[in-house]
């Protein structure tokens, strides 16, 4: 983990967040900056700097990453109105944070 990272202070107990999810590879938890009504966002616990920097060994914690994206969907009460996952990578894509998350937004045509 990196000590000057806001993803690392979140998943060591450091700075608070509203988590959905946690195990011991990836956690789940609700932005401080909402562009959606659901906005959450996946982060491994590996501090990955963007998907540029993912290995071979990283392979299993995303897919699962992925996989629980449609359970997270589900539990928030979204995954029938439709939901996105986005990645950005790098700065001139919009990362903002350099700890590789997915970000899953939703819930415009939740009734």
């Amino acid at each position: 983990m990196s000590s000057n990272c806001i993803f690392c202070s979140i998943i060591r107990g450091e700075s608070p967040a509203n988590f959905v999810y946690k195990d011991e590879d990836f956690v789940v938890f609700h932005t401080r900056k909402p562009s959606a009504p659901v906005h959450v966002l996946l982060v491994p616990v590996e501090h990955i700097e963007s998907v540029n920097e993912l290995k071979e060994r990283n392979v299993d914690v995303i897919s699962r990453m992925i996989l629980k994206s449609k359970e997270i969907a589900e539990e928030l009460g979204i995954r029938e109105s439709g939901y996105k996952l986005v990645i950005n990578v790098g700065r001139g894509a919009g990362q903002v944070i350099f700890h590789m998350h997915i970000h899953l937004i939703g819930g415009w045509g939740k009734s």
